[in-house]
């Protein structure tokens, strides 16, 4: 039951972005598994599961093992480095201070949101091409957001 019980977590923190052990505790009820915290506390600390940040800023669980290289977040020198970030149609186009594109279109990449179709970074300027018109409106502020809270 344990082992089972188990295995079932990992494809939970697989699927979903848990976040907490009750959020944890009520999937496993969804899916015919009865467990108290403290079974789930060390489930977890078995499983060795830590809570890692995701790009969009959130923390969730996941397995050690599982986990993917921490992407290239925005620090305050790459975010004081974009002057304007503009979109027009499908297409994301960012300005820096000369030399900084490079850096600051690895962050973007690095995003790994399935809108973003490619990213080119210049010397001082980034053209990211996004799927859709909307997408790239979405995306634009997003990047905004990211950039103003740090």
């Amino acid at each position: 039951m344990k082992s089972k019980r188990q295995q079932k977590i990992l494809e939970l923190i697989e699927t979903y972005d848990i976040n907490t052990q009750e959020e944890l505790i009520s999937r496993l009820n969804e899916a015919g598994y009865v467990a108290t915290q403290a079974t789930i506390s060390r489930d977890i600390r078995e499983l060795k599961l830590v809570k890692a940040m995701m790009v969009d800023g959130v923390y969730k669980y996941v397995h050690p093992t599982k986990r993917e290289t921490p992407a290239p977040r925005f620090n305050s020198a790459l975010a004081e480095s974009v002057l304007r970030i503009d979109s027009a149609g499908n297409a994301i186009v960012i300005r820096t201070y000369p030399g900084m594109a490079q850096p600051v279109a690895s962050c973007i990449d690095a995003i790994g949101n399935a809108d973003i179709l490619g990213c080119v970074g210049g010397d001082d300027t980034i053209i990211v091409v996004i799927r859709s018109a909307e997408k790239a409106g979405e995306m634009c502020n997003k990047i905004r957001q990211m950039l103003n809270t740090l």
